[in-house]
């Protein structure tokens, strides 16, 4: 989908054949203490949260205006599938089209062991990275 507005690479970080990097590092998660608080004690809000702007920004063209809400159906589905012990994997899927969306370089076995080792940073870094693109719409 082509964006009217709205910069993908808000950093301008150099793009090589088979991508870029993320804006923000895995461990910089600290750097964005109250997504990142979020994301250790109740990772499905921070899950839904991420989903609703991802999809928001992909279906719309424009940052969600409710900034991912709070408890979602997606927040719901990610709590039940966490307690299962597999909400890594509805992270890694999103994890994927994050990286697609922003040309990112990586695959899907780095966002499956992300997504499974590292889930709070992991679900930090993807918030900052759809912040970094919402912020250059002034709206935020």
């Amino acid at each position: 989908m082509s964006v009217a507005s709205g910069n993908r690479n808000v950093k301008n970080l150099p793009v090589g054949a088979d991508g870029r990097d993320w804006s923000n590092g895995l461990c910089g998660c600290c750097s964005a203490p109250g997504t990142c608080i979020t994301a250790w004690c109740c990772p499905c809000i921070t899950y839904g949260r991420v989903k609703n702007r991802y999809a928001h920004l992909n279906s719309r063209g424009s940052p969600d205006p409710d900034q991912g809400g709070c408890c979602s159906s997606d927040c719901m589905i990610h709590g039940c599938i966490t307690m299962l012990g597999f909400g890594w994997v509805m992270q890694m899927m999103l994890r994927g089209d994050i990286r697609s969306r922003y040309n990112i370089s990586g695959g899907g076995c780095g966002d499956c062991c992300t997504a499974f080792c590292c889930t709070p940073c992991e679900l930090t870094q993807e918030s900052r990275e759809l912040e970094l693109e919402e912020q250059t719409y002034g709206k935020y």
